[in-house]
């Protein structure tokens, strides 16, 4: 600091110097009597003293020009000699000979209200049926049931029903998969405009039928080519024609709540805007298991009742005989009854006909119509429908009337639910006849006759819930007496026997992968485009900015939503299927890459009344200007990428010959110390800030081959302190070696024999050959240790390989059916490990298992430091029938208890259970899974969903990818084929308890640490790196855009800001901008770390219109999870206020 202060004072001293000797000069001009003497002897014409003055005035410009190169000169000679970081200090080597990087030794603090942490201690809600103790009490056990194999025999007593009649709603439906054996827009054209169009004229014949339909993606592209009377119908008639759930029936195991919440208020607002309906119910027939978060956000969308139905055999059974199949489902965290909402669960196999009228399929098929003699199906027990006549409708009316009791026996009201529908149903007008015909005829058959004691009639989903909750005396969405409240979730799934659906949880983990980039690419371009169209209109300018670019991000919440969908994420489509999604994608992406790029443009400019936009000249460039660097298509069979797997990876190559500028994007909303790499084509690189500070730059290697480095191309890497939700703009040059430039000392182990390392100047590079030894992590620096040093917390790495049972029941795209358990596949141990002797450990991302180490160990390294980097380049594409595992080794005492988390937005704990088959024992791990004792927590964070176990104490075990051959025989017809070389990244957070603190979580719930919550933002959502393109003209002045006023509370998220579409115009935004907050719950019990910003809680409070700078608060009004239902607006200065774990949503207006 002390040497920074002496250049700054000299420096100053010599340009006022300057300053001062120009003004003396210009005076001597104007006054020296000789030169007026000597000028008369000249014409005094007016031009020849015009002509005079300029050229004085050119000399002494070129003079003052001379001495500011001077003064230029003076302080780069001392910077060079003694050039500072931002914290005043220079690059040292510590005792081992490492570099040690100085970082931005500006001081923060943590600083977390006691309150704030209560949340966490001992929490455990009140519930009668926890889904922990349920595994625990079952055998899992499958006993012959019967006509219903998988339950039991059912018996009424025939009079029960004389004075309160049953009550039966028979549902028609048609579950349509916006892409599963077909492409989305093959179904479309094949069949589902067929089925919408046959709705229309068919419910219109009879004002007693009714429909419900679930997919929205499927609806508005039918109704964007439906003709006027088509709408008019669907206007005119919600009640016969009931729209339900979102964009898509989403997955529930591998999907973020980012985007769950996100296809959900597509839907819903869909819905608003062109039909003005408002969902009530939840529809979820065929996603492969149930996650709590599911019913939670439905809540907060002021949903009132959801019907769920895949749910493991056993457990049904359970339900079902303890009349449990209608519950209150309630998050096991929530003390009270807040977050309660009323739940059905189907009892039977399946959703179609034969396993929805009661628990003999036998008798049920025989009431599917369409599989009437004569048709494409028929009945797999060989007993046909029969016709409804007059002769045979008594016969037929009690027989089906039988199994309506026997079902109604399992629930606890006499109003029954009958589901009527199964995949891409009443696409012809025959069915449709077929089934409407026949069942009507049996209603009013039931109907008429009051000695049957039953009202049957067609109905919706909504209807049947009314019923259920007028027949008990409660209000809407409340709990009706004696009905159990439940907690906990739904997975895993089986059908049959041990055929566990626990295989997709991995299922072709590269589309799990681009999936999460692109989410975090459409949140980073909400929140920017928000921003910057707010700005625009604040200025004035709204006019001069590209709003347009909304229709792009419509497009890209729509193709992120479809991929929600529970055959798109799960990897369970057809490979053409799976190309399309990913084609979508692709182009969400680029488009995502223009919204970004084109908000940031505005958003940096110092003056903006320099603001031009060309569309066909963009101002910056995303990462990897050519889009194939990230993504290809190769013979339109499959989609590649490229590996960025750094945190703050930047695939660009900077030319230096001229000054480059780079443009920075934090889109998490606490601010950011990392360490940012970007390639350039030179080893005399210089960074900048913004205010012209020099950061250190180390200078890396760039591999060509396994041990070739390139001779072209390096790699510079810096730290840098990033504004919250911001823009940072730095400055990068070529120029001549300072002492803030460290060029990496390599040691490249190799694992081939014979295989030498070849290095390019001036980078040296030492190799050896690699032994079988294993890597391991101490607990105190997280840095990687051999096998043989001491250490507190072992973790070894392990690759393991399943391979699939012999049997004729084997692994596919559904299922998980493991040969038994994993064996150690040893080709795959790391190839090579790169181990960098200055301030960050690399490794070729190419060629191996990447174990990085980024940040230093410091006060003020960063989150990043406190975390280990784990790549793994998995390529399988020449195994068959294997699956291959990471499995952590640790001597952690976790016993059979470990934790994951359900969708990014909460932990789940589980138990190891042996009375099940080892798949049973796997679960969805969206974001991340931890194991615990009384003293440590080692946290496996994923930057993409996976299937993930703890099949021994001490011991995480990840599917990192399948390559299966054959059919699981659940309706694909494919097996896995085709894998991708994908990049899966994880970071290793291992933690302490603090001294004193014993481990408080209850046996229901359990919270990361506010550290743990950082570690999992900063891999999920990258810095985004935005070069400014080189002009003509030059590069105008820039800023640092930090739009944060104040600082947000670190125990709360900003999910999205998301600007609300225009009523008018759907391809346009509107005034209002929807922004939604979750307020994190946090574990204090382990050892607190300096975050490298400033982080405060503030209980829950938060002051909106003090959080956007330079903007003003219009409008604060609290509004449902999905903008459906609004409250009385705040006044504009109010304090909000959140709970733990609640998301909240806000329409404000901002100018």
């Amino acid at each position: 600091m002390k040497l920074r202060k002496q250049v700054t004072v000299c420096g100053g001293a010599i340009f006022c110097v300057a300053v001062f000797s120009l003004y003396l000069m210009l005076d001597r001009v104007q006054h020296d009597p000789a030169r007026r003497q000597n000028g008369g002897n000249f014409p005094r014409s007016q031009i020849s003293v015009l002509q005079n003055r300029i050229e004085q005035l050119e000399q002494l410009l070129e003079e003052n020009h001379q001495i500011i190169s001077h003064i230029k000169d003076s302080v780069m000679e001392l910077t060079d000699t003694g050039a500072v970081s931002p914290s005043g200090h220079l690059p040292f080597r510590s005792a081992n000979g490492s570099w040690v990087l100085p970082f931005d030794g500006r001081p923060t603090f943590l600083a977390v209200k006691p309150q704030d942490c209560q949340f966490a201690v001992g929490r455990n809600g009140q519930a009668d049926v926890q889904m922990l103790d349920v595994y625990s009490l079952l055998k899992f056990d499958n006993p012959d049931g019967g006509v219903w194999k998988q339950g039991f025999d059912i018996t009424y007593d025939p009079d029960e029903w004389n004075s309160d009649p049953l009550q039966v709603f028979v549902v028609p439906h048609s579950h349509n998969d916006p892409g599963w054996i077909k492409t989305f827009d093959k179904y479309f054209t094949d069949q589902t405009q067929h089925i919408l169009n046959n709705m229309v004229v068919k419910l219109a014949e009879d004002p007693r039928r009714k429909f419900i339909w679930s997919e929205i993606s499927f609806f508005s592209k039918w109704w964007e080519t439906a003709d006027i009377h088509k709408q008019e119908f669907c206007l005119l008639s919600p009640l016969q024609n009931q729209r339900i759930r979102g964009w898509v029936m989403t997955d529930e195991a591998n999907v973020h709540y980012f985007a769950m919440i996100d296809q959900l208020i597509e839907g819903h607002q869909w819905l608003e805007r062109n039909l003005g309906i408002t969902p009530r119910s939840g529809w979820a027939v065929d996603p492969f298991g149930h996650s709590a978060t599911m019913p939670y956000l439905l809540k907060r969308a002021n949903l009132t009742s959801m019907l769920i139905q895949r749910v493991h055999y056993s457990i049904k059974k359970h339900f079902a005989s303890t009349r449990s199949l209608e519950f209150m489902w309630r998050q096991a965290w929530d003390s009270g009854s807040s977050t309660d909402i009323f739940c059905h669960m189907m009892p039977f196999y399946s959703y179609d006909v034969p396993h929805t009228c009661g628990p003999d399929p036998k008798i049920c098929c025989q009431f599917d119509f369409k599989r009437l003699p004569g048709g494409r199906i028929n009945c797999p027990w060989k007993v046909p429908p029969k016709t409804v006549v007059e002769a045979n409708v008594a016969e037929r009316a009690h027989l089906l009337l039988d199994q309506y009791r026997k079902k109604s026996k399992l629930y606890r009201s006499n109003v029954l639910l009958v589901p009527l529908g199964d995949d891409f149903r009443y696409d012809k007008a025959l069915e449709w006849d077929q089934q409407y015909i026949n069942y009507q005829k049996l209603f009013d058959y039931m109907n008429s006759h009051p000695e049957m004691h039953v009202q049957a009639q067609f109905g919706t989903l909504s209807d049947y819930f009314s019923a259920v909750y007028k027949k008990h005396g409660v209000a809407q969405g409340s709990r009706p007496a004696d009905y159990p409240v439940l907690s906990g979730d739904f997975f895993a799934y089986a059908d049959r026997e041990d055929h566990y659906w626990t295989g997709y949880f991995t299922s072709r983990p590269f589309y799990k992968s681009l999936d999460r980039v692109i989410e975090s690419h459409l949140r980073g371009a909400e929140i920017l485009y928000s921003l910057a169209v707010a700005n625009a209109r604040h200025a004035g300018m709204e006019g001069r900015y590209p709003v347009s670019d909304y229709a792009l991000l419509v497009d890209a919440r729509r193709s992120v939503g479809l991929f929600q969908h529970h055959d798109a994420i799960t990897g369970t489509a057809k490979e053409n299927v799976v190309i399309d999604y990913g084609t979508k994608l692709l182009r969400s992406l680029i488009g995502l890459k223009r919204v970004i790029i084109n908000a940031a443009h505005f958003l940096v400019m110092k003056n903006k009344e320099f603001y031009r936009f060309y569309q066909t000249e963009p101002f910056l460039e995303t990462v990897g200007g050519n889009t194939r660097e990230h993504l290809c298509h190769k013979q339109n069979t499959h989609i590649c990428t490229v590996s960025e797997h750094s945190l703050c990876f930047l695939r660009h190559v900077f030319l230096l010959q001229d000054d480059r500028y780079l443009v920075l994007f934090n889109p998490i909303e606490q601010e950011r110390l990392c360490a940012v790499t970007v390639l350039v084509n030179t080893v005399r690189v210089r960074v900048l800030t913004e205010d012209g500070q020099t950061l250190p730059v180390q200078l890396s290697a760039q591999w060509s081959s396994a041990s070739q480095m390139s001779a072209e191309v390096f790699e510079a890497t810096f730290m840098v302190r990033l504004p919250p939700l911001g823009l940072a703009v730095f400055h990068l040059y070529d120029s001549p070696d300072s002492p803030m430039t460290l060029r990496s000392d390599t040691l490249l182990r190799l694992s081939g024999r014979g295989v030498t390392a070849r290095a390019a100047e001036p980078l040296p590079v030492r190799s050896q050959q690699a032994d079988a030894q294993t890597f391991y992590i101490s607990s105190q620096s997280l840095t990687i240790k051999r096998k043989d040093d001491p250490q507190e917390v072992k973790v070894q790495m392990q690759f393991m390989i399943y391979g699939t049972r012999p049997s004729k029941d084997k692994s596919g795209a559904y299922l998980f059916l493991p040969d038994g358990k994993a064996k150690v596949f040893s080709w795959f141990f790391l190839r090579c490990l790169l181990a960098s002797q200055t301030g960050f450990d690399r490794v070729s991302p190419e060629y191996c298992v990447i174990v990085s180490r980024w940040g230093a160990r410091g006060r003020n390294a960063g989150v990043d430091g406190y975390s280990i980097d784990i790549t793994t380049m998995v390529d399988i594409r020449d195994q068959t029938n294997k699956e291959l595992a990471m499995r952590l080794v640790t001597d952690i005492q976790s016993g059979d208890v470990f934790y994951t988390d359900l969708n990014g937005f909460q932990m789940q704990p589980r138990r190891l259970h042996l009375k099940l088959p080892l798949q049973a024992n796997f679960y969805p791990m969206p974001s991340q899974a931890y194991i615990q004792d009384s003293s440590h927590r080692l946290t496996l964070h994923t930057a993409q969903s996976l299937g993930v176990s703890s099949l021994e104490s001490g011991q995480l075990e990840v599917i990192m990818d399948r390559r299966l051959m054959q059919d699981d025989n659940r309706g694909l017809g494919q097996g896995l084929k085709d894998n991708k070389r994908t990049a899966n990244r994880f970071r290793l957070l291992l933690e302490s308890r603090s001294t004193g603190n014993k481990m408080m979580d209850s046996a229901t719930t359990s919270f990361p640490s506010v550290l743990s919550h950082m570690t999992n933002a900063i891999l999920n959502h990258e810095v985004l790196a935005l070069p400014i393109l080189p002009k003509r003209r030059g590069i105008p002045p820039l800023q640092t855009f930090a739009p944060l006023k104040s600082i947000l509370p670190c125990d709360f998220h900003l999910l999205n800001l998301r600007s609300i579409q225009s009523q008018q115009d759907p391809q346009s935004p509107s005034a209002h901008t929807a922004l939604i907050l979750h307020r994190l719950a946090l574990d204090c019990g382990l050892e607190a770390q300096n975050l490298g910003f400033n982080c405060t809680t503030t209980q829950g409070q938060l002051s909106v219109s003090g959080l956007f700078k330079n903007l003003d608060l219009q409008l604060l009004q609290p509004m449902s999870l999905t903008l459906m239902d609004s409250s009385t607006p705040l006044a504009n200065d109010s304090t909000i206020s959140l709970d733990p774990m609640e998301i909240s949503a806000f329409k404000l207006k901002l100018r």
